[in-house]
């Protein structure tokens, strides 16, 4: 077993919170190495103004503070979502609030944005070099003293000279009232705001939550295509607790409970819901918006089934705690064997081809 496997495997023998705290410093220090991903060019995506050679990248919560940014970028991934980051620090919600359902393939979070604040972010950010792997940053606001209207257009301000793109969260279920800024009224609102403050943004991406009414979708395409937004980031953890679930800690939607953990569900239970989604936001906006689908992605037949729903990059988060770096090759070698059994030339072709059809799946 490769060493970076035996690390993973080891890491599971501790309590979530602290692996991810080991893992982080691990990184941060080098000693992951560096891995070589299979170099395919019929997998090279354009997008954030450059190309994207492995459309694969990792979602925003893994890396909160940018403070393993190089050691991520040595493992392969095509792009690094950093963050969620907040003006101020806060310590987010009181732990225990990580959850392993391994039977699931699948965690619960309630982190609640723990962060240590937007200065030290932008300072990390500013020294990674970007030649190697597009970074973007995942931006929030604090559960105190919020104004969204400011708030959101200063961080987007300290963070625009440093980042590839900027990923708007409005959809963390752990902070209280954060989700209702999805509204298409009050996003347009935040997004007037940010355009004024910061007229050179980098690529601007809205992340939305899984559980969102699928009824409210119409409008806030329309006005995410209007606003000039560059995507959409499809989609966060979600509520819902499936009844297939098995994890001690599953909980029950909406709260905590004698059955298990409140907080976002993401993983294995999160990819027919999140792809669905997706997949009806692409039939909305065409190619007018560049999606990035994420949720339960862990096996290349699965990142080709968000390719074809409508994204052209797809992020990892669950499948990367559970699997290591290992995962990166493993979803490279198997896109570019999928490419050849399906006889496309390019990814690119496939994006969006099987809409229709994963529009319809069971959530």
């Amino acid at each position: 077993m490769p060493v970076a496997d035996l690390a993973t495997a080891a890491l599971r023998l501790l309590e979530p919170e602290t692996a991810h705290n080991a893992a982080i410093a691990a990184l941060r220090l080098g000693l992951a190495g560096r891995q070589r991903v299979p170099a395919d060019p019929r997998l090279a995506m354009p997008a954030f103004g450059r190309t994207i050679a492995l459309p694969i990248g990792l979602a925003a919560g893994f890396d909160k503070n940018a403070a393993a940014l190089a050691g991520l970028s040595r493992l392969g991934f095509g792009f690094v979502e950093a963050g969620t980051v907040t003006r101020r620090p806060q310590p987010g919600n009181p732990k225990p609030r990580l959850f392993r359902l391994e039977d699931d393939g699948a965690l619960i979070n309630r982190m609640g944005f723990n962060n240590l604040g937007i200065e030290g972010f932008a300072a990390r950010l500013a020294r990674t070099d970007r030649a190697l792997t597009a970074l973007g940053a995942n931006l929030g606001i604090n559960k105190e003293g919020a104004d969204p209207l400011a708030d959101y257009p200063a961080l987007v301000a300290a963070v625009a000279p440093h980042a590839d793109y900027v990923a708007i969260n409005v959809s963390s279920p752990n902070t209280p009232g954060l989700r209702d800024l999805q509204a298409a009224d009050r996003l347009a609102a935040i997004l007037d705001a940010i355009r004024a403050a910061v007229p050179n943004a980098p690529p601007l991406f809205v992340k939305l939550a899984p559980d969102l009414d699928e009824a409210a979708l119409p409008e806030l395409v329309d006005m995410a295509i209007g606003r000039a937004v560059a995507g959409l980031i499809v989609s966060n953890t979600t509520l819902a607790r499936p009844e297939s679930l098995r994890g001690a800690a599953r909980g029950e939607a909406g709260g905590l409970s004698a059955r298990g953990e409140a907080g976002g569900l993401s993983g294995a239970p999160l990819f027919n819901r999140s792809t669905r989604m997706l997949a009806r936001v692409r039939l909305l906006a065409g190619d007018r918006l560049l999606l990035i689908g994420v949720g339960g992605v862990a096996t290349p037949e699965q990142a080709l089934a968000k390719f074809r729903a409508g994204a052209s990059l797809v992020q990892v988060y669950t499948a990367f705690v559970y699997q290591g770096p290992s995962l990166l090759p493993r979803l490279a070698a198997g896109l570019s064997a999928l490419l050849d059994q399906y006889g496309a030339a390019t990814l690119a072709e496939l994006v969006g081809r099987d809409a229709d059809r994963l529009a319809e799946i069971a959530p």
